[in-house]
C-alpha cells in the first residue's frame, strides 16, 4: 500500500472534534507491513526517507492504532503494520492553565493533539534502563503514550513541588487537573 492510498482513503473517514476517527470501531483485516517508521525524535520515515509534509504525518497519527504491542495504521477497510522505536507521539509544548480543579497541565504533540493530563491522561515517568534517565510519558489514546520532549520535561520540573513520600523520603510532584503525578523521587 502506497502512501497516497492511504492518504485517499484517510480522508474520507469521519473524525471527532480533534480529528480522532472512531478506530475502536474498526475490524479490518490486516494487509501487510508498510514501510513506515516513527522515529524516538518524533520524526516519520517512509522507505527511509522522512515525511515532510506535516499535514500527511498529522493524518497519519489520527488512524494510528495499537494492538498487541504493534503498531498499525488503521481505517475502516485494512489495517497495515509500521515500526515505533520508542513512542508514537512527541509533546513539544506545555502550558499552565487555571481550571474548575486548579492547575491544567496542557500538553500540545508534535502531530497536534492536545492533550491535558488528568484522570484520563495520566503522566508517568519512568527510568531508562540503559542510563538511568527519566523517561516522562503521557497517556494519549487508545492505549498509546506519548513521550515529553526534554524542554516540557524540564518545564515540569521547574513547576514540581518536592513532597514527603510513605518511605521517608520526598518526591517531586505536579497536579493537573486535581490529580498528582509524582516525577520521581529526590
Amino acid at each position: 500500500m502506497s502512501l497516497s492510498d492511504l492518504n485517499k482513503l484517510s480522508h474520507s473517514v469521519e473524525t471527532n472534534s480533534q480529528g480522532i476517527p472512531p478506530l475502536d470501531l474498526w475490524n479490518p483485516d490486516f494487509c501487510g507491513d508498510m514501510d513506515l517508521r516513527i522515529a524516538q525524535d518524533g520524526t516519520w520515515f517512509h522507505e527511509g526517507a522522512p515525511i515532510t509534509r506535516q499535514e500527511m504525518v498529522k493524518m497519519f497519527s489520527r488512524i494510528l492504532w495499537l494492538e498487541n504491542d504493534a503498531y498499525f495504521l488503521k481505517t475502516p477497510v485494512e489495517k497495515v503494520g509500521i515500526q515505533v522505536d520508542d513512542l508514537p507521539f512527541l509533546f513539544i509544548s506545555l502550558k499552565v492553565m487555571e481550571g474548575p480543579l486548579g492547575q491544567e497541565l496542557h500538553f500540545l504533540s508534535s502531530t497536534g493533539d492536545a492533550i491535558v493530563a488528568g484522570q484520563e491522561h495520566p503522566l508517568v515517568v519512568t527510568e531508562n534502563e540503559r542510563n538511568g534517565e527519566p523517561q516522562p510519558a503521557l497517556a494519549v489514546r487508545f492505549g498509546m503514550w506519548g513521550r515529553l520532549h526534554r524542554n516540557v520535561f524540564y518545564q515540569l520540573v521547574e513547576l514540581g513541588t518536592a513532597e514527603p513520600c510513605a518511605d521517608g523520603g520526598e518526591e517531586l510532584v505536579v497536579y493537573s487537573c486535581g490529580e498528582r503525578f509524582s516525577l520521581g523521587y529526590l
